[in-house]
Order: C-alpha cells, then structure tokens, then sequence
C-alpha cells in the first residue's frame, strides 16, 4: 500500500470533519443537555461512525464482489478515464452550485440515549447518499485492490477522523465547560446561517482528487 492512497484519503476524510450534522448536533447538545453531555454526545458520535464504517464495509466487499469481474475486461486507461471523467463533472459542478439557506442542523425532540441513536441512524441514512468523500475514498481503496486487512484499519480510521471534531468540542466544553458557551453559541449561529458553498468546496476538492488519481492531469 502506498502513501499516495494514505493522502488521497487522508484528504477526503479532512473534507469529512466538517459534517454540518456531525457538529451542530454535537453543539447543540453541549449547549442544551443540562446532565449526561458526555453520554449523550458519545453516543451520538459512536452511532454515526458505526453507521458509516458498516456502510464502508458493506461496499467495500460489494464493490469486489460486484465489480471485480468488470474491472478485469477493463483496461487500466479505461479505469483511469472514467476516473477523470467523473472528477471532471464534480470539478466543474462544484462551481455552478446555487447558494441558499439551510435550516441548521437536525436536533432531537428528547435527550435520551435511545434518541441520540435513533438520530444518528436517522442523520446518517439522510446524508449518506451525498458523502460524495466517502465514496470517493472507498473508490479509490477498491480501485487499488487491496487486501481486507489493509482497507479495514483504513477505513475505521477514517470514520474516527469524521467524528474528532465533535470529541475535540466535548473535551474542551469538560474542561473548559465556563469559557465554552459563547464559542458553542457562535459556531451554532454560523451552522444555523451556513450555505449550499459547503458541499461546493467538497465537490471541487473531490473531483480534484479524482482527477490527480485517475493521472490524466
């Protein structure tokens, strides 16, 4: 395995940190739930990257299953064009993305346990068909064709960087919880007002990425 694969992923999983749902829940939380934040919040974030690294895996074996038969009457210019090729739409798309409003990020009706898991299911299968870098990095393990033991440990480290901004916001607010309500409160303000130029960053970083991958550029 080659470090060029560690920093394409690498990359794509930077692009995950910054999950809207990720840290407004997680803001969210610090700011209202009065007890439990730790709990709340740990479990929130381990249901999201469990949902995630299952979903990972699932198509990673998939993908072989699948595709392993297709990838071998394929020439390895033909892999590298549709590569580029499908960067290239991203690369372009990312530039003509309309701006509006969102609505901020989703926040439980009641602050238990059961309803932190049930958001996290609920967020992840809401966002998972737009984790454009997810797929782009699951892309590009199976398009190396490496062995379970070598994507595996790939891939549950990129699901922990997804949620570390979250853990990082919960260690600071438990260390530091006097200092941390006005901070929480911007972030929550700039999340509530964010635009669609959030998922046009990541369609041009993820098309760049292809097209480097696929050595066309």
């Amino acid at each position: 395995m080659s470090n060029e694969i560690l920093l394409l992923v690498g990359a794509l999983a930077l692009l995950d940190m910054f999950s809207p749902s990720i840290i407004g829940v997680t803001v969210y939380l610090l700011l209202v739930a009065k007890k439990h934040q730790l709990r709340l919040v740990l479990t929130y974030l381990i249901t999201v990257a469990l949902f995630y690294f299952s979903t990972g895996i699932f198509l990673m074996l998939g993908l072989y299953v699948i595709f392993d038969p297709i990838a071998n009457l394929l020439s390895s210019y033909s892999a590298r064009l549709t590569m580029t090729i499908v960067g290239g739409i991203l690369f372009i798309g990312s530039w003509l993305v309309p701006k509006k409003k969102t609505t901020g990020a989703p926040r439980p009706k009641t602050l238990h346990v059961s309803a932190m898991i049930a958001l996290g299911f609920t967020t992840s299968i809401l966002e998972v068909a737009t984790a454009l870098p997810y797929f782009a990095a699951i892309g590009i393990l199976t398009s190396h064709h490496l062995s379970f033991y070598e994507w595996l440990p790939i891939l549950a480290g990129y699901n922990l960087m997804m949620i570390t901004p979250g853990i990082i916001l919960l260690c600071f607010h438990l260390l530091f919880r006097r200092y941390m309500h006005q901070p929480l409160r911007k972030i929550q303000s700039l999340f509530d007002q964010s635009t669609s130029s959030a998922l046009s960053w990541i369609m041009f970083f993820v098309g760049l990425i292809l097209l480097i991958n696929g050595g066309m550029i």
